[in-house]
C-alpha cells in the first residue's frame, strides 16, 4: 500500500492517528511523506516534531488563481513561479521536491497544500484540485509511503482528490453522527474505485461504549480495524503543541501498521470526473 487517505468528520483525530502512523512507521525503516490536505489545521507539523512547517505547494503552483485557470485543461502552472515546472511532470519523485515544500527529519518528511489564511479568501477547490494532482503524479519508491491528512468531512471526494490514492480509511468517534459518515465514506470511495479499507475508533472512553460502538459499525457492515481509546498523554501533547507520543496508542494501532506494511493493493482506477469549482471569488 503506497498511497493512504486518512478522513474523516472534523474533531475525530485524524491527524493525531496521521502522525502515529507515521512516526511508527518511519522508526520500522519506511521513508514517510505526510501529505497536508486540511486547509484549517495548521499545527501538524509540530505533532510530527518538526521544527517547522513545509511552505504551500499552492504557492508553488502560482497561487489560487493560477491553478483555477490552468485546472480546466492541465496542470500548468503560471511562469515565474520558483521551481513551477515541478507540477508539469508526469511523475514527481519524492527527492525532485525542493526543500522549502518539503520539510524532512530522518525518515519522515511532510508537504502542505495550502492553508485558508483570511477571509473572504474563496473556497477551498484549487486545494482540492492541486491535492489530486500531486498525488496522481507523486512516484514512490519501493520504501516509500505517503499518508494523506484529509479535510475534516467529504468535500474532497467531489473534487476526486481520493482518485489518486490506493485506500481509505476513516476516523470516527463514538457519535452516530460520526459513524454515519463513514458509511457515506465507504460509498463514495467505492464509487471512486478506491479501495476502503475501514473505521478507526478513536477516543473511546470505555469498554461499554467500545461494545456499543461495534453493535453500531456491524449493523453497518463498517469493517473496524483498530481501536484507540482516550489518553491523556495524546490530550497533553496536542495543547502543549509537543511532538505526538503516546505508547499505548502506538500499541493499539499495531495491527492497523501491519496491515499497512504488508497489503498490496492494485494502482489502477475507475473513470472519474474530475471537476473544480468556479465560484466564489
Amino acid at each position: 500500500m503506497k498511497k493512504l487517505s486518512v478522513c474523516g468528520k472534523g474533531g475525530t483525530g485524524k491527524s493525531t492517528l496521521v502522525a502515529l502512523l507515521a512516526r511508527e512507521l518511519s522508526g520500522e525503516g519506511k521513508e514517510v511523506v505526510v501529505i497536508d490536505s486540511d486547509e484549517s489545521n495548521s499545527e501538524l507539523y509540530r505533532m510530527l516534531g518538526l521544527r517547522r512547517p513545509p511552505s504551500p505547494l499552492l504557492e508553488l503552483a502560482g497561487g489560487k488563481q493560477n491553478v483555477i485557470r490552468n485546472m480546466r485543461t492541465s496542470f500548468s502552472p503560471g511562469g515565474g513561479q520558483p521551481h513551477a515546472a515541478l507540477l508539469k511532470q508526469e511523475q514527481i519523485r519524492v527527492d525532485d521536491i525542493p526543500g522549502e515544500y518539503l520539510v524532512r527529519r530522518d525518515g519522515l518528511g511532510l508537504v502542505a497544500v495550502g492553508k485558508i489564511h483570511q477571509a473572504l479568501e474563496g473556497c477551498a477547490c484549487p486545494m482540492g484540485a492541486l491535492s489530486r494532482e500531486f498525488l496522481k503524479r507523486l512516484t514512490l519508491a519501493e520504501n516509500q509511503m505517503a499518508i494523506v491528512d484529509m479535510e475534516a468531512g467529504i468535500e474532497h471526494f467531489g473534487r476526486g482528490v481520493e482518485t489518486s490514492v490506493d485506500a481509505v480509511i476513516v476516523v470516527i468517534e463514538p457519535s452516530l453522527e460520526s459513524v454515519t459518515l463513514a458509511v457515506k465514506v465507504k460509498d463514495l470511495a467505492t464509487a471512486a474505485g478506491t479501495r476502503f479499507a475501514g473505521v478507526v475508533a478513536n477516543k473511546i472512553p470505555s469498554g461499554e461504549v467500545e461494545r456499543h460502538l461495534i453493535s453500531e459499525l456491524n449493523k453497518r457492515q463498517l469493517h473496524l480495524l483498530v481501536t484507540v481509546h482516550r489518553h491523556q498523554e495524546i490530550a497533553n501533547s496536542s495543547l502543549m503543541g509537543h511532538e505526538l507520543r503516546c505508547t499505548e496508542a502506538t500499541v493499539e494501532i499495531a495491527p492497523l501498521l501491519r496491515l499497512l506494511t504488508t497489503v498490496s493493493l492494485p494502482t489502477s482506477r475507475s473513470g472519474a470526473q474530475e471537476t473544480i469549482c468556479e465560484g466564489g471569488y
